[in-house]
């Protein structure tokens, strides 16, 4: 199969919901995950960053993917969010989650250490021979402090198993450039909802998003239109979604979308440390979105 048509469209970076006793709430990531479903999302991303991974033990990595896995049941493809700064962990993360049922991996570049290029490239190179399964790179400089350039990626493109990039370094020079030099098929994925059409024009091939967590249809309709060449409806979704997309990232992915998701009924507001809920001020400005997309009463 073509890796341009392994995956695209809308997929959705989903939020973990805790519990006041600051557990997984199983029940609510089963609504969140049949939320995403009817509302038309291509596939599923548990486990990012948006997820808050990086406070997410082993065994409760492990448990929400499985968790998604089941309740999907094969309607969408599940790609797990498996990140780190220790190579040996990631690699046995991504075989532990390989096993689970998922689609793909999504693995987001270490953080903090600051690797080389070449040590960007020999950290993905052991996660894709440690798994059978495809792998999405995840470039985001702003939360790692390391950007993944373009020629590490296409030397990157020509490992087995590594069959696209979610590109969220807001530099579309450095995007476009990636794009005329990797390989056809080569899949480059939007990583900030802002982004997603001038990254789709270049020849991305849809988003991860963090906005279609409150909103599946109207980014998965977006993201479809822009696919489809109806740059019109695609531009109007685009400023339909715009100020919501920016206030999601109004303070530290992901508590305000959490906070969004609260007024929607659909979580309870709960972060894990060193993650805080929203200040009053930005919950106002958030709610005051939502009411005008009609997202709460």
């Amino acid at each position: 199969m073509s890796k341009r048509r392994l995956w695209q469209g809308c997929g959705t970076a989903l939020v973990t919901p805790f519990g006041a006793d600051g557990r997984l709430d199983e029940k609510r990531l089963d609504a969140l995950v049949d939320f995403q479903i009817r509302g038309g999302v291509d596939f599923l991303v548990p486990c990012g960053t948006t997820g808050e991974s990086p406070t997410l033990g082993p065994d409760e990595h492990r448990a929400v993917v499985e968790r998604v896995v089941a309740r999907v049941r094969k309607r969408i493809p599940v790609i797990a969010g498996v990140g780190g700064n220790d190579t040996a962990k990631v690699v046995e993360t991504a075989q532990a989650v390989a096993g689970l049922g998922v689609d793909g991996i999504l693995s987001v570049t270490p953080y903090y250490n600051k690797p080389s290029q070449e040590g960007l490239f020999q950290h993905f190179k052991a996660v894709a021979e440690a798994v059978d399964k495809p792998v999405i790179v995840y470039n985001v400089p702003g939360r790692t402090s390391v950007n993944l350039l373009p020629n590490t990626v296409v030397r990157l493109s020509g490992i087995r198993g590594i069959v696209g990039i979610k590109e969220a370094s807001g530099d579309i020079g450095q995007i476009a450039e990636l794009a005329s030099k990797i390989p056809p098929d080569f899949l480059i994925f939007s990583g900030d909802d802002a982004v997603t059409l001038p990254i789709i024009a270049l020849g991305g091939v849809g988003i991860i998003s963090v906005v279609s967590n409150e909103t599946p249809r109207a980014m998965t309709e977006l993201v479809h239109a822009a696919l489809g060449g109806k740059w019109d409806k695609a531009r109007t979704l685009q400023k339909k979604l715009f100020t919501l997309m920016k206030l999601n990232f109004i303070e530290t992915n992901p508590a305000p979308v959490k906070a969004a998701l609260a007024m929607m009924g659909m979580i309870d507001e709960i972060l894990r440390l060193p993650l805080v809920p929203v200040q009053e001020e930005n919950r106002m400005k958030i709610r005051t979105e939502l009411k005008k997309l009609g997202l709460v009463p």
